[in-house]
């Protein structure tokens, strides 16, 4: 919620007073737990609606790998159940320890090292119940692996920021968990030496869980799979990125991930957190220029992701991003709006948003 805005936060307690709450606002925005505040802070004339109420899982058949939840049931309360069953969602859902929803999640769109493997959360959305802006509670999807009906609207939701609709619900696929990891933090004398071991990892056949970079050499490279093979696995793997590195097992191992992605929401006063989506061939023009402004930055899935927190103003940041074609996602820091730099989506989610939000209930981007 603003800073400067005084009004109440709505806070439904069923589907049915989301759609009531929806309908009797001017302009709504919808928040899970505040985890990621620029996007889920109302601007100015908008009110705000906490999704805390909406908790708990609805369905879940481990059987069938997966689940149906209500959007404000936080992550960890979803990944304890399914480790009782040796399952977990696999693009590492982000900022799960400091409480995140699922909701705020698929909103987001964001992923967690994971997804290097797996893909991100748009490849494990099934189903989805939402309340459009013209007060409809409409699903998207189902509640199977096997769904081929209809129009893909839950991943038009994935990364919609709450300007679309109001998610109630999801349904999402799971898959186990392995039971061995290992990963390897390797140190390269240049960023180009670095991005080049990442061009080879992605074209070798180690099916990596997780590969990550912190300029200008350092790598991190994670490998999970059965007991029976993972020895076999993790030699030759060793052999493939050679030279001088570390092993990292059991419980150190685990940390050290838990800690990577998103890069530190909790940065400090006037620092920009922001996520960027990227290729190997952009890093390099874009790390020179976040270095130059005192930048501190990762790049996770193999390099198609960077997460930076950016010292500077929102203004820089926003002519850095355009200069470099780029369009990034503030998560937290002093930026009046969550999107900066050239958004070449706008005008396909613009149509989809007159067609869901036609009575414009939701704010813009």
């Amino acid at each position: 919620m603003n800073a400067v805005d005084s009004r109440p936060i709505l806070r439904p307690r069923s589907v049915e007073e989301v759609v009531d709450s929806v309908c009797a606002c001017a302009q709504v925005l919808a928040f899970g737990a505040g985890t990621k505040p620029v996007p889920s802070t109302a601007p100015p004339g908008c009110a705000s609606m906490s999704l805390a109420g909406l908790s708990g899982i609805l369905e879940y058949d481990p059987c069938e790998y997966t689940f149906t939840a209500l959007a404000g049931t936080p992550l960890a309360t979803v990944a304890t159940e399914l480790a009782r069953n040796g399952q977990h969602m696999p693009f590492d859902p982000p900022l799960a320890a400091s409480g995140a929803t699922l909701g705020g999640t698929i909103a987001s769109g964001l992923s967690g090292p994971g997804r290097q493997r797996y893909g991100g959360v748009r490849d494990f959305i099934l189903g989805v119940r939402f309340v459009t802006g013209a007060g409809e509670l409409v699903r998207g999807g189902g509640k199977v692996v096997k769904n081929a009906a209809g129009f893909d609207i839950p991943k038009l939701l994935v990364g919609s920021l709450g300007r679309m609709g109001v998610l109630v619900e999801a349904t999402f696929k799971v898959f186990p968990r392995p039971r061995a990891f290992a990963t390897l933090l390797a140190q390269r004398p240049t960023l180009d030496d670095a991005l080049a071991t990442i061009a080879r990892l992605g074209a070798a056949p180690f099916d990596i869980e997780a590969l990550e970079l912190d300029p200008p050499g350092a790598l991190a490279i994670r490998l999970g799979g059965a007991e029976e093979t993972f020895a076999t696995r993790l030699a030759a793997l060793e052999r493939f990125v050679g030279g001088a590195f570390t092993r990292l097992e059991g419980p150190a191992e685990g940390q050290f991930w838990e800690t990577r992605a998103p890069n530190g929401t909790g940065a400090g006063a006037g620092v920009l957190v922001v996520k960027v989506p990227l290729t190997l061939a952009a890093i390099p023009a874009l790390d020179t220029r976040l270095a130059a402004g005192g930048a501190h930055r990762s790049y996770g899935s193999g390099g198609s992701v960077g997460w930076i927190r950016w010292p500077g103003s929102v203004e820089s940041l926003e002519g850095l991003f355009r200069e470099q074609a780029l369009c990034g996602l503030v998560l937290a820091g002093p930026s009046p709006r969550p999107l900066v730099g050239v958004d070449r989506a706008a005008s396909f989610r613009r149509r989809i948003k007159e067609a869901l939000d036609p009575n414009s209930r939701f704010p813009e981007y």
